[in-house]
């Protein structure tokens, strides 16, 4: 499997299927709302429905370059008894437990948050036995191992004394820990090896879901470490059955393109296989499902009375920097035009290489960037009558071609993607520029190693990003167009 079924910034993906339609949730770190959910009933094309935490203050993540890869970690996306539930870990509120929601409807409402005290750790998994017993399953602090207490899923309240329950094979790193019965047996499914390069899926059972867990003599069962595969890092599964009997994993991977040691630019993206079943162990089908490339270019004109929920804001409620009506999208200003360091702009994802976007400014200073972090990007900025292009790499603050404004200009950035497979060249070259008589005026060209999370580090993705620079400013449309050779 090469081509994702979430491209883009959507890691950590957990899957449930209530009839006959799948929901699967993702990770997303410092980005408000988070954890969104998407939709599906061929587990192929997926619509996104909602956001089960709405509010900032849970997501609890700064804004600036001190929000970077905090706010929500790995969540666990479940159906029982008639509601989802959703479990997960706001990093910066380790100290009061993994949270819990739960919702009727996985479109939201979703209700307020409750914590289970003293469970300390991530990526936390919920389980229910016959009895209606529920077992909250993460992995802890220190060793890297997995832990499991009884809790009350609708108070928080933790019913029982924690236990550990699984070290994991000789890999480092044992997380992302996902309990499931089938057939008499309890499985436990993990991610080991760290999430990168040396990523993996490995997997232990039991005849009960309390233990003792035997690994499974083949493990890990997933993993393309060392292999000439197009995706790498692999791991990070959930696993689902299917009404008809037949069971897929959900797994994150990554794309990785330039020059050695390879860059991946548009963060750790869901992936999708088939699992059969052999002895009572599972086997990963990679090829089972056939997904296809497609455009996932837009155009928003922000015609609506409220934002379209590809829309995302670091830190903060994207209602709070941004508001559309008849005459555009109202900006609020969150930064000054000297300042290099970004607050909190307005963001959508960008699932691909190769590409160009562009923002038409009806009024104030404003900037059109592609970032992976605050102090990670490229981007054109319109301050006065004169746009520029700019090139923000850590404490790194690189001033690019100017040119004085015109009516009509477009802010706009585009990606060419290397065709390098060898050398020194970046995964794309990245262009700040405008759009002037229906024309591209680059302002400058970046290595796009340089807006990559070899070098930013962090677990997110590449960015689209829009802000207004020291006042408030306009916007009546942003559009991203992919180019079909990326």
């Amino acid at each position: 499997m090469t081509m994702p079924v979430l491209a883009g910034f959507y890691p950590d993906p957990s899957i449930c299927r209530v009839g006959d339609a799948f929901y699967l949730a993702s990770s997303t770190f410092e980005y408000v709302p988070g954890v969104p959910i998407h939709r599906s009933a061929d587990l192929v094309e997926w619509e996104l429905v909602g956001h089960a935490l709405e509010d900032a203050a849970v997501i609890n993540a700064p804004t600036g370059i001190g929000g970077a890869s905090m706010g929500i970690f790995a969540p666990t996306l479940r159906h029982h008894d008639g509601l989802f539930w959703m479990v997960t870990t706001s990093i910066r509120d380790i100290g009061r437990g993994q949270l819990i929601v739960h919702a009727s409807d996985p479109a939201g409402p979703w209700s307020a948050p409750v914590y289970v005290p003293d469970t300390p750790g991530i990526d936390p998994d919920l389980a229910w036995l016959e009895d209606g017993t529920c077992l909250l399953t993460w992995r802890g602090h220190g060793p890297s191992a997995i832990y499991q207490a009884e809790v009350d899923p609708l108070t928080g309240e933790r019913l029982t004394e924690r236990v550990e329950l699984w070290r994991g094979t000789a890999m480092q790193e044992t997380e992302g820990p996902h309990l499931f019965e089938r057939d008499g047996w309890w499985y436990l499914l993990v991610a080991e090896g760290g999430t990168h390069l040396g990523h993996g899926v490995s997997i232990a059972r039991s005849r009960d879901p309390r233990g003792p867990f035997e690994s499974h003599p083949a493990n890990p069962i997933l993993s393309h470490r060392s292999l000439p595969h197009p995706v790498q890092a692999t791991g990070h599964p959930d696993m689902v059955e299917l009404a008809d009997g037949t069971w897929a994993m959900v797994y994150l991977g990554i794309r990785q393109a330039g020059a050695f040691p390879g860059f991946h630019v548009n963060g750790r993206e869901t992936f999708i296989a088939g699992v059969d079943w052999v002895d009572g162990w599972p086997v990963v089908v990679e090829d089972r499902f056939e997904v296809p490339d497609r455009d996932r270019s837009w155009d928003d004109a922000f015609a609506g009375s409220a934002l379209d929920p590809r829309w995302v804001a670091p830190g903060v409620a994207p209602s709070e920097i941004a508001t559309p009506g008849a005459d555009g999208l109202a900006l609020s200003a969150m930064r000054v035009p000297a300042d290099a360091e970004q607050v909190a702009p307005l963001c959508a994802r960008v699932p691909a290489i190769g590409f160009t976007a562009t923002a038409e400014v009806a009024g104030g200073d404003a900037c059109l960037s592609v970032r992976m972090d605050a102090r990670g990007w490229v981007g054109v900025e319109r301050v006065g009558g004169e746009v520029r292009g700019r090139a923000v790499s850590g404490p790194f603050d690189q001033a690019l071609s100017t040119l004085p404004a015109r009516d009509g200009d477009l802010l706009a950035v585009r990606s060419t993607p290397s065709r390098e497979l060898y050398g020194r060249g970046g995964p794309d070259v990245l262009e700040p520029g405008i759009v002037r008589d229906d024309a591209f005026v680059p302002l400058g060209a970046i290595d796009g190693r340089y807006v990559s999370t070899e070098v930013a580090g962090g677990f997110t993705g590449r960015m689209l990003a829009v802000e207004a620079l020291g006042a408030p400013a306009r916007v009546v449309r942003v559009a991203y167009v992919e180019d079909p050779r990326g």
